[in-house]
C-alpha cells in the first residue's frame, strides 16, 4: 500500500507553477496489531490535508501507526497542526500513534514549539515496533 499523491492546487491561480512539489506515503502492515507509515517530502500547507487524510484513514483500521518522519525533509506549522490533530483522532478511537522523528528538522521543529512532550516517540521504527507486540 503506497501511493503518491500530487498537491492539489484548487482555486489557486498560479499554484501549479509556483508549487510542482509531491508527498509521498509508504504504508506497511506489521501483522494485525500494527502499521508503518514513511512520509517522505514537504510537510506544509498545501501537502498537511493530504497527510491528514492518510493518517485518518489508517488509525480507522490499526491498534498501532507508526508515523516515520525521517524523510520529511520540512515540517511547517500545519504540518504540526496535522500531528496534533491525529494524536487528538488516535486518542479518540483509542488507538496508538508513535512519531519516529528521524531527523533534526522534524525533531526541532517538534521541541521548539513544545509539542514533542505530547507524542509518543521513538527512536526508531524497529523499537517503536518493540513495543507493539
Amino acid at each position: 500500500m503506497s501511493g503518491e499523491f500530487p498537491v492539489e492546487q484548487g482555486d489557486m491561480p498560479g499554484a501549479a507553477e509556483e508549487i510542482g512539489e509531491v508527498i509521498r506515503f509508504d504504508v506497511v502492515g506489521h501483522g494485525d496489531h500494527a502499521r508503518v507509515m514513511h512520509v517522505v517530502g514537504e510537510i506544509d500547507t498545501l501537502t498537511a490535508p493530504v497527510l491528514r487524510g492518510r493518517l485518518d484513514e489508517q488509525l480507522a483500521d490499526t491498534p498501532l501507526l507508526v508515523l516515520d518522519l525521517s524523510d520529511v525533509t520540512f515540517l511547517g506549522s500545519a504540518g504540526l497542526a496535522v500531528l496534533v490533530a491525529a494524536k487528538d483522532e488516535a486518542e479518540r478511537r483509542q488507538c496508538r500513534l508513535r512519531l519516529v522523528p528521524g531527523s533534526r528538522i522534524v525533531s526541532r521543529a517538534l521541541e521548539a514549539t513544545g509539542l514533542l512532550a505530547l507524542f509518543d516517540i521513538a527512536d526508531g521504527v524497529p523499537q517503536a515496533l518493540e513495543t507493539a507486540h
